[in-house]
Order: C-alpha cells, then sequence, then structure tokens
C-alpha cells in the first residue's frame, strides 16, 4: 500500500492526542427517560440491543441473503450511521480543530458499546482532500458476533463499522473517503487495524466500493450526453482536425448512499425487468429523469430507444402532432410526415416528464396510446402499433388532481401500477459529501478549472443548507463557486453566496471561534453575544422567520411548561413541529428532551 505524503500544512493527530480528549461533552448529550422507554444522543432516538440478537440476526442475514448481500446491507447501513454523526460531531465541538471534531465519531462508537478505537495517525487537509486515517479496534462487537457464528475464517468481518468510518469520513472531508480493514479478528489477528484514504488513492478500491452501493447502477454512467460528440471528436482527429470543445464527457451518473436512496433503487431494480408502467413522484429537481434511464438500462429495453418527452414545455396545440405524429399537409406548415414520440420510442421507453401539465384532451389520447398500444398521427387515419413502457414523472400530487378534475382517474390508475417516489435532498444528507465530489469533479472538467476541494467551513455551509432545489440547486451552487473560485484554490464559503445569505436570514450561520469567517480576499463577521451562539445584529423574529416569537419567548415558553412542547406551542401560537424545529435551530432542544 502506498501512503501518500502529507501535504504542507496538513493538520495531524496520534494516539496520544485522542486518549487525552475527554467524552464529557458527548456524554452531556447522551438522556435516558426509562419512564417514556426512550434513549436520546443529541436528540435522536437510540436503543440497546443484545450481542447475541445482534449476532443472531448478522447470521440469519448471512444466511438469507449470502454472504456478500448481507455484507453489503450492514456496510451502508454503518454508512449512514456515520454520516448522521458526523452532523453531530461538527456540532459538538465546533470550536475546536480538526482533529478534535474528527475524534467524536470513534468516542461514539465506544460510546454506543460498538468498539473501542485508539488513534494511530490521522493526516487531514480539508482543503485540498488530503485524508489519511489509521486506527485499531479493540473488542469489535462485530468480530464478537462473526466469530461466535463462523469461528476465525479467511475475511474480515467488521463491515458495519467499516461502512460507519467511511460515511463519517466521507461527511467530514466532502468527498469520497473509503475505509479499509488490513487486519482482524475474524481471521486469527489480535486487534482490527483500519486504514482510510480518499478513493482515488486506492489502486484496487471496486471491491470495496461495490459494498456501498445498494445496485450495479449506482456510481456508474448512467446517460452519457457527450457520446456522440466524443466519437465525432475521434473521427476529427483521426483525419487531422482537432475539436476543444470534444474534450468534455457531460456522462451523469446516480450518486448516492442514503436510505432513501437506497430503497428507490432497489424499487428500480425490482420494477425493471417487467413491463410495468412506472410513475416516478418526487421535487422539482431531485433527479426524476436520470432515475427513469437507470430504470431503462436496467431493463430488456435498454438497447432500444430512451425518448423524453418534458410535457410542460410542449404548446398545448402541438402536444398530439408530438406525441402521435404528424402527415404532411395536416396543417399549415406541416410540409413532410414526421413520427411522433411514441413511434421514435417504439420498442423501447418513453418517459413523459411533468405529467401533470397535460391538458384534459391531450390526457384522453393519451390514455387511448397507453391502453391499447395504438397511436394515430395528426393527419392521418391509419392506426399504427406501437410497444412502448411508459415512465411518468411528476413533482404534482396526481391524486388531489383527479378530486380537482384536472386529471383523469382512469389515466391515473393506468400510469400507477408502480409508483416511486424520489425523497427530497434535505431527507438524503448522507448524499451531500458524495454528490459534492461528483459535481466538483465534473464542473472543474467542464470549465477547464483547478478547483482543490472544499473548506471546512463551505462542507458545514453546504451540509446545513435544506436544498428547497434539491440536487439541481445543488450542482448549481457548485458550479457558480467553481467559477468564482480561485484556479488551484479550494472553494470557501464567501464562493456561495446563496447559501450564506440564506443561513443568515435563519440564523444558522455557524462563525469560527473567533466569530469570523476569513478567506476568499475578505472578511465576513458575525457579532455574537457572549456563550449565545445567536446573532447580536438578527432580531429574533428575523432569526425564526416571519411571525414567530423571539427566542427568549420560545425558552420561556418551554420552561413554563416543562418542555411539554404541544402545551408551549399553544402559548405561542404556532405548531408543535414549528416550535420543534426551532427549539432545536436555536440550541434550546435540551429544554424538551429533559422531558421526553
Amino acid at each position: 500500500m502506498k501512503q501518500e505524503t502529507p501535504p504542507k500544512g496538513a493538520q495531524r493527530g496520534t494516539g496520544e492526542a485522542y486518549e487525552r480528549l475527554q467524552r464529557e461533552d458527548l456524554l452531556l448529550r447522551l438522556r435516558f427517560a426509562p419512564e417514556a422507554g426512550h434513549i436520546w444522543l443529541d436528540g435522536k432516538r437510540m436503543f440497546l440491543l443484545h450481542t447475541g440478537a445482534f449476532g443472531t440476526l448478522r447470521q440469519e442475514l448471512i444466511e438469507t441473503v449470502g454472504i456478500a448481500e448481507a455484507r453489503g446491507i450492514l456496510t451502508r447501513m454503518g454508512y449512514q450511521s456515520g454520516a448522521r454523526d458526523a452532523e453531530l460531531a461538527k456540532k459538538v465541538r465546533a470550536e475546536l480543530s480538526y482533529f478534535e471534531r474528527f475524534c467524536v465519531g470513534p468516542q461514539l462508537h465506544a460510546l454506543e458499546g460498538i468498539v473501542l478505537v485508539e488513534a494511530v495517525k490521522v493526516e487531514v487537509d480539508v482543503e485540498r482532500g488530503h485524508h489519511y486515517g489509521e486506527f485499531i479496534w479493540h473488542e469489535s462487537i462485530e468480530d464478537e458476533a462473526h466469530i461466535m457464528a463462523y469461528g476465525v475464517g479467511s475475511e474480515s468481518a467488521c463491515w458495519m463499522q467499516i461502512g460507519y468510518a467511511s460515511g463519517y469520513a466521507s461527511a467530514f472531508m466532502g468527498r469520497s473517503i473509503v475505509y479499509r480493514e488490513v487486519s482482524c479478528r475474524a481471521t486469527g489477528d489480535s486487534t482490527c487495524r483500519i486504514i482510510g484514504k480518499p478513493l482515488e488513492q486506492w489502486d484496487d478500491a471496486e471491491e470495496d466500493v461495490s459494498y456501498f452501493r445498494a445496485q450495479g447502477f449506482v456510481n456508474r454512467t448512467v446517460v452519457d450526453f457527450g457520446a456522440a460528440k466524443a466519437r465525432d471528436t475521434s473521427a476529427r482527429r483521426e483525419r487531422g482536425g482537432d475539436d476543444p470543445a470534444g474534450r468534455y464527457h457531460d456522462a451523469r451518473m446516480l450518486v448516492g448512499a442514503s436510505a432513501g436512496f437506497n430503497i428507490v433503487c432497489h424499487a428500480i431494480k425490482r420494477v425493471a425487468p417487467t413491463d410495468a408502467p412506472v410513475l416516478i413522484l418526487g421535487e422539482s429537481g431531485v433527479g426524476k429523469e436520470m432515475f427513469a434511464r437507470a430504470l431503462h438500462g436496467e431493463s430488456s429495453r435498454s438497447d432500444k430507444p430512451f425518448i423524453a418527452v418534458n410535457c410542460a414545455a410542449i404548446p398545448e396545440q402541438l402536444i398530439e402532432a408530438e406525441l402521435f405524429g404528424v402527415e404532411k399537409g395536416a396543417f399549415t406548415g406541416a410540409v413532410s410526415s414526421r413520427p411522433g414520440r411514441f413511434e421514435r420510442a417504439n420498442g423501447g421507453t418513453l418517459f413523459l416528464d411533468e405529467l401533470g401539465c397535460l391538458s384534459l384532451p391531450a390526457q384522453s389520447k393519451l390514455l387511448r396510446a397507453v391502453q391499447e398500444g395504438e397511436i394515430e398521427r395528426v393527419g392521418d387515419s391509419k392506426q399504427r402499433l406501437v410497444d412502448v413502457r411508459i415512465v411518468a414523472a411528476t413533482n404534482e400530487d396526481l391524486r388531489e388532481a383527479v378530486e380537482r378534475k384536472s386529471f383523469r382517474e382512469d389515466l391515473f390508475y393506468r400510469l400507477n401500477v408502480y409508483p416511486v417516489r424520489i425523497p427530497p435532498l434535505r431527507e438524503r444528507i448522507e448524499d451531500i459529501s458524495l454528490l459534492m465530489e461528483y459535481f466538483l469533479d465534473r464542473l472543474t472538467a467542464r470549465h477547464r478549472r483547478s478547483v482543490s476541494g472544499f473548506t471546512d467551513r463551505a462542507i458545514d455551509a453546504l451540509l446545513g443548507h435544506d436544498w428547497p432545489g434539491n440536487v439541481r440547486e445543488l450542482e448549481n451552487v457548485i458550479e457558480r463557486a467553481v467559477i468564482l473560485a480561485t484556479d488551484g484554490g479550494s472553494i470557501d464559503v464567501c464562493h456561495l453566496p446563496e447559501i450564506v445569505a440564506r443561513s443568515k436570514r435563519r440564523g444558522l450561520m455557524n462563525p469560527s471561534s473567533s466569530g469570523q469567517l476569513v478567506g476568499c480576499d475578505q472578511k465576513m463577521t458575525i457579532e455574537q453575544s457572549p456563550g449565545s451562539g445567536i446573532p447580536l445584529n438578527v432580531s429574533g423574529r428575523d432569526l425564526l422567520s416571519a411571525d414567530m416569537p423571539t427566542p427568549d419567548l420560545l425558552r420561556i415558553a418551554l420552561e413554563r411548561h416543562r418542555g411539554n412542547l404541544s402545551a408551549a406551542a399553544r402559548d405561542l401560537g404556532i405548531t408543535r413541529a414549528q416550535i420543534a424545529y426551532r427549539a432545536e435551530k436555536l440550541g434550546f432542544a435540551d429544554l424538551f428532551r429533559r422531558r421526553s
């Protein structure tokens, strides 16, 4: 294994430094409420599980789905847990060094009874993407469970823990960090030893990465919009020509590792071999077309056309001609016959995006085509048979549209055979760091820029944003940042103006220990009241959003009702969900968790 030389300025940590760090700040966030049957760790509900029960579950998983599938499931589960714990780590030690914050994860592993972690070496330079971590694991619960069931063998067994370490480090770095178990008690070693570094620094990481994929099409090219251009460019170069624009290939992949993302991937894989219509639901910008293309690629029609139609972009008077084609002379301007999208997709998949925008007459014509597999060109009397699989997508609630009589009920039931909901990005926090790296690589290539990565402050800002525009917004933000960043430098918070402005409006900007966000040839200062973490120059109503109570009133209401959220919300004239959200963001969560 080749170890990279750490760049100048990389932070380093050792086992001795790790041992000096205390765990009191984590213990203070752990609360037991046996009278309610709850255990809370920083507002996230936890539970205890017998080691024997975990071992039985693990063994049954292996025997049921096989060792490779079981390993993948446990690795992905650990990854999600690690990425979520990284949020806690950044919050609990926000004012401390990277190493001190990074050590929250290993300490949480010990606190949760999973494994005792000994740090051997930690080197990190977030801005340049350098990460090298080496740890020893003592008394691993996974090893214990595996050895009890199968004895000592030839394969390492700490799958969930490797997933945790990789997810935790990836969330911290804003890029893919892969940890590997290089020695393991399950193979006869005295302790387990792990090493982690960026994905691209491993020469043979394909097997490691495969366990993080819910399905084979994840993190692989789903569509290459530059393939034809590349072929043309290659041919031109063979003839002695050149095409500078051909240097960039717009190859797109489905990227993610969150539970919500994985569930969608499993659903796509299950329905892909069939010819059933699929209705993809989700907010604007979540990537509905990408999932539709992945479905087509996994189907038996993958070698046939994939034709996409944006129903909202076609004028009402042209929708029939676009979908079903037109005969010469059918109307003014129809100077030649041409096939519609159904004919072009014959044998393959027709993707109808923004389905809810179709008018009722257009819906009626679409229903017959879907139901009978027959179409008729505009201006023609001939029926044409088509073999097309329909994949539709919408960000509207079609059931409500049916109730409003703006969408045909019979068409809804014809297309809603297999609905797949894609969760918004705010529910897929674990995917953000992977998407950040993916878009950074793509967009630096597109704009021919050299940007090394993200600063720690930029990573915090991106992970803390609620992404109303979802994946499309994230791509847009990173593209702007790539253009604004200094060539050869890294993306900092000043290259994320919209994110910073929105965070300041919501009172969620996390300043550094000095109260300043320094860098990018400028300083952005947020004044703070001592120890409060609340900006002095932002009013309580601004901090919480319009028509909301001030932080002081919110605290008083929670204390008056001894943490009863419903009662406090009634006093303030807001909903329980609103008070819970705002108390969490203002750091008052401990006032209602005491009662939980």
